[in-house]
C-alpha cells in the first residue's frame, strides 16, 4: 500500500468543547478483530459529559474516541476471523467510530441484511432499546409511562404499543409529544409541573398508576417523577444515562409500593450484540422504523456542532448522525 492509502481522518477531542479532525494511521486489525470502513456513527447523548470536559476527562483523546454506534463495511480481516468476508455491510459494536475506520472484535459485528441496503444502521443504540424493551416486561393490556422522548424513547413507545400497552408518553418538547403520539403513544402530558404530571396519570388510570414506568431522561427530577408514576408492585425501569454525578432516590416510596427497579443499561457485550441482532430482525421485518428518528447528519469536520446539537436539541432535533463519504 502507499502512505497515502494507510491514513485516514479521525476526529480528536483537544479540550472542552473542542474538536480537531487530525490525518492519522489506519488502525491494522489483530486476530479475531476486523476492520471496518465506515459509512457513519450516531451521536451518543452519553458523549456530552466528556465534550463539556469534566475533571477526570483526559485531552486530547485517542482518535475516533466516543463515538461507538458505528456502521460500515468489512475492510479487512484479522488471522482467525471466520463467518465475515471482505465487502459485507455491517454494524458493529466499536469504539472510536468518529474516523473513517474503527476496528471491532468480529463477534461484535452483525451483517446487515439485503432489506437495509444503504440505511444508516447505527446498531448500539438501537440495540440498547431492544434491550431495554425485553427487561421491562411489558406485556399486552399494561400501561406503560415513558419519561423522555429522544430517539430511545420513540423507539420504546413503538415496542411497547406493539406489544398491546397503552403507552402514556411524557416530555418536555412538543416535538417530541407529537412524535410519541406517531409511535403509538394513546396518551402525552407535557414534562412541565411535577405534580401536575402525578394527578393527570392517576386520572387517566383510574387511580391505579403505571404497571412499568421507563425513565429514558438520565436526570434527578425525572427519576423521582418515575417512582411516583409507578403502582403497588410496578416495574421502574432506569434506560436514563446518569453520569453526570449521584442521585437519591425515595426509598419509602419504594418501599412503600413494592416497586423492582431495574437498570436497563448492559455492560455484557453478549447482550448488547443479542440486543443490536435483534434491532436488525425488527427494522427489516418493519416493526421498528428509525430512518424518520435519525433527524440530523454532519460530517467529520462538524463533529463539534453535532454534539453541540445533540446537547441544545434544537427543534425538530432527535439523533445526529456523522455520516463519512
Amino acid at each position: 500500500m502507499s502512505a497515502t492509502t494507510e491514513r485516514m481522518r479521525a476526529a480528536v477531542l483537544t479540550g472542552p468543547g473542542q474538536v480537531e479532525v487530525r490525518e492519522v494511521a489506519r488502525p491494522e486489525p489483530g486476530p479475531g478483530q476486523v476492520r471496518l470502513r465506515l459509512e457513519g456513527c450516531g451521536v451518543c447523548a452519553s458523549n456530552l459529559t466528556p465534550w463539556s470536559g469534566p475533571d477526570w476527562m483526559t485531552f486530547p483523546t485517542e482518535p475516533g474516541d466516543l463515538g461507538h454506534e458505528a456502521w460500515g463495511v468489512v475492510d479487512a480481516l484479522g488471522e482467525g476471523v471466520e463467518g465475515l468476508s471482505l465487502g459485507d455491510r455491517v454494524a458493529a459494536l466499536s469504539y472510536r467510530g468518529y474516523a473513517e475506520y474503527d476496528i471491532a472484535e468480529a463477534a461484535n459485528v452483525v451483517r446487515l441484511p439485503e432489506a437495509l441496503r444503504g440505511m444508516p444502521f447505527p446498531g448500539e443504540p438501537l440495540g440498547c432499546a431492544m434491550n431495554i424493551f425485553r427487561r421491562s416486561e411489558i406485556r399486552a393490556g399494561q400501561t406503560v409511562a415513558i419519561l423522555g422522548i429522544g430517539f430511545l424513547g420513540a423507539i420504546l413507545a413503538r415496542l411497547a404499543t406493539e406489544a398491546g400497552a397503552r403507552v402514556i408518553a411524557v416530555s418536555r418538547r412538543e416535538y417530541s409529544l407529537d412524535l410519541a403520539r406517531r409511535m403509538g403513544a394513546a396518551e402525552v402530558i407535557p414534562m412541565e409541573d411535577h405534580n401536575g404530571i402525578i394527578a393527570r396519570v392517576k386520572e387517566l388510570t383510574e387511580g391505579r398508576f403505571c404497571d412499568v414506568v421507563i425513565e429514558a431522561v438520565g436526570k434527578q427530577w425525572p427519576l423521582d417523577l418515575a417512582a411516583e408514576l409507578c403502582r403497588e408492585r410496578g416495574r421502574l425501569v432506569v434506560a436514563g444515562y446518569h453520569q453526570d454525578g449521584p442521585r437519591q432516590v425515595n426509598m419509602w416510596l419504594w418501599n412503600w409500593r413494592g416497586l423492582d427497579v431495574i437498570n436497563a443499561h448492559e455492560r455484557d457485550p453478549r447482550v448488547y450484540m443479542q440486543g443490536i441482532r435483534e434491532a436488525v430482525q425488527a427494522v427489516a421485518d418493519g416493526r421498528i422504523d428509525p430512518a424518520p428518528l435519525m433527524t440530523h447528519g454532519f460530517t467529520l469536520d462538524r463533529l463539534g456542532e453535532a454534539l453541540d446539537a445533540t446537547r441544545d436539541r434544537p427543534d425538530g432535533f432527535l439523533k445526529a448522525l456523522v455520516r463519512f463519504p
